[in-house]
């Protein structure tokens, strides 16, 4: 999957991950948060499940789908508490 389907995946992840969530971040911060899940996720997909990321193929796996949606999730967890640690200071 080239970085152009990368970029597309990880939009639509991080929507649905802000969608989950219910986090009041910006939305251009959480598309880039999302994108960056989708990367990792797309990553550990293609170490996990063996799916050729780079292929057409793997775009449309659902495991890619799940993987970055997942990792677009746990990213944008990771910064809700880092950023809610810092305002009760």
């Amino acid at each position: 999957m080239g970085w152009f389907a990368f970029l597309i995946l990880g939009i639509i992840a991080a929507v649905i991950a802000k969608l989950i969530l219910r986090q009041k971040v910006g939305w251009f911060l959480t598309i880039v948060l999302g994108v960056l899940g989708a990367l990792i996720g797309g990553w550990l997909s293609s170490l996990i499940f063996g799916i050729n990321i780079y292929d057409a193929n793997g775009f449309w796996a659902w495991q890619s789908w799940l993987v970055a949606i997942a990792g677009a999730v746990i990213v944008l967890l990771l910064f809700g508490l880092v950023t809610r640690r810092r305002a009760a200071r």
